[in-house]
């Protein structure tokens, strides 16, 4: 049996996209689930859009996602180079192959020609198909145009091609996800293989790359579908097997527009910055048009490869929701434990002094402030009271300190707590005993403590209290209250 080889093989232009990365899991679960090989390639050819900054994206997040692959350009392999740009060597002997078969051929058409053909196309209604003229050119007229200094591109033959390995002019193939997909390839014209500066187009080189690299299948985004009918062709034309092809459905935003900026993070780096667990993101990302067996959600890689079948991958497009994103990260947050999530929040808190709170007070503000966190980054807005000697108000807390009740409530305390020791367990029975003392006196609980919270926090909602005043200390609760006394008298 053939090994199972599959390959990811992103365009450093860019970020790494959320969808390159489903397409990329997709590819690393097929290959685990059939002891299979994952490889990485980079293809880089576009240099003006090339980046080494991008190209470290691409790297650290899919490691940060957990999708370590077996062959790369950084641990190397039997079939390297796996950068496209350090490949350029290998193409044009694959090129003169397919010249000395007659499944190519040199086209010496200018881009002013080849417009001409396309404006009398689009003026008779009718999709433009290249029209061969240079297909039948002869020995010396080939000759008379190099010497003209004319450099010339090659196309590949379409109709020998077909004619060779298929019945007529419509190409099939199965594929892993849809099923069976065709098309005539009369409509495609013969395409480009290798420009006249001599650089391969894609649909060449990663032919030539994919058969050297023994890739027994290629899983990747529906919209490579026209490309698959070509490559097929070429594989065909260069006596290579043919890759089994499956094609994914799109990721679209939840109003069913292509998804992008303008609907939230869409590159996995953004994701993480924004305080998005790579578990929970891998995790969700599995779901967008696969489902477990079990109905169970929450999976771990492994877990999802185990079960994971490629014929049961939905062919239609899926609907990143964000709400859903946004819970399942929430899961995952309250299944860290406390040290590792005291480490996972500190790049949120970079605009707090730590140094404020010894180990013991910051483990106890992680504890009463992470269960409502669906970001790690909400942390930042979650905990500003807990540093600093004075606090902001905002304008429920400002209304709340402005009334009588509050006034006489932030005064009692002052006065009643001067004695009051100072240990979350002591604090807990004298403020059970302080809103009982109110209670007597018609005061809800509930009021008694928002003037308390407003003054001490600066917002009507919050962490439990009690830990809140433990770990603020005596002396900075009191001088607080007594400046929102000041403030409103």
């Amino acid at each position: 049996m053939t090994e199972v080889r599959v390959r990811i093989a992103p365009s450093p232009s860019g970020n790494l996209h959320i969808g390159t990365a489903r397409t990329a899991l997709f590819n690393y679960l097929f290959a685990k689930k059939n002891n299979g090989k994952f490889v990485l390639r980079i293809e880089d050819t576009d240099a003006d859009r090339t980046s080494q900054e991008y190209i470290d994206n691409i790297f650290d997040s899919l490691k940060a996602l957990g999708l370590n692959w077996d062959e790369g350009p950084d641990v190397g392999g039997p079939y390297g180079p796996y950068t496209q740009s350090e490949r350029f060597d290998i193409y044009p002997k694959y090129v003169q192959k397919l010249l000395d078969s007659g499944y190519a051929y040199e086209c010496y058409c200018t881009p002013e020609e080849l417009e001409a053909e396309k404006a009398e196309a689009t003026k008779n209604k009718k999709p433009y198909v290249y029209s061969k003229k240079c297909l039948n050119l002869s020995e010396e007229e080939k000759a008379k145009l190099r010497a003209e200094g004319k450099k010339p591109a090659i196309r590949f033959n379409i109709a020998k091609a077909q004619k060779d390995f298929h019945e007529n002019s419509i190409l099939r193939f199965d594929d892993l996800v849809k099923g069976e997909l065709h098309m005539d390839t009369s409509l495609l014209g013969d395409f480009v293989i290798m420009k006249s500066n001599g650089a391969p187009t894609y649909n060449f080189a990663v032919v030539i790359d994919d058969m050297l690299m023994k890739i027994s299948h290629v899983i990747r985004g529906e919209d490579h579908i026209s490309n698959t009918f070509k490559q097929i062709l070429i594989f065909e034309a260069l006596g290579a097997e043919v890759p089994r092809f499956g094609h994914l459905g799109m990721i679209l935003a939840p109003d069913r527009s292509k998804l992008s900026k303008r609907h939230g993070a869409t590159a996995v780096s953004e994701f993480v910055e924004k305080g998005y667990l790579t578990d929970a993101l891998i995790n969700f990302v599995a779901l967008l048009g696969w489902s477990p067996s079990d109905g169970k959600e929450i999976k771990t890689v492994d877990e999802i490869a185990k079960d994971f079948r490629i014929n049961e991958i939905s062919s239609s497009n899926s609907i990143f929701e964000y709400d859903k994103l946004n819970w399942m990260n929430s899961h995952y947050i309250k299944m860290l434990s406390i040290d590792e999530l005291k480490e996972r929040l500190k790049p949120y808190l970079t605009k707090y002094n730590l140094n404020e709170l010894t180990d013991a007070q910051y483990t106890r503000m992680v504890e009463i402030t992470f269960e409502p966190l669906t970001l790690l980054s909400d942390i930042t807005d979650a905990v500003p009271y807990f540093f600093g000697q004075d606090v902001e108000y905002d304008e429920k807390a400002r209304e709340t300190l402005e009334s009588e009740i509050s006034q006489d409530v932030l005064k009692t305390f002052v006065e009643q707590s001067a004695d009051w020791e100072w240990s979350e367990e002591a604090l807990h029975e004298k403020l059970e005993a302080f809103r009982g003392f109110y209670k007597e006196k018609g005061i809800k609980p509930k009021v008694t403590m928002w003037a308390i919270r407003a003054a001490v926090t600066g917002r009507l909602c919050g962490a439990d209290m009690t830990a809140i005043l433990a770990i603020l200390g005596k002396e900075k609760v009191i001088k607080r209250i007594n400046s929102a006394i000041k403030q409103t008298v």
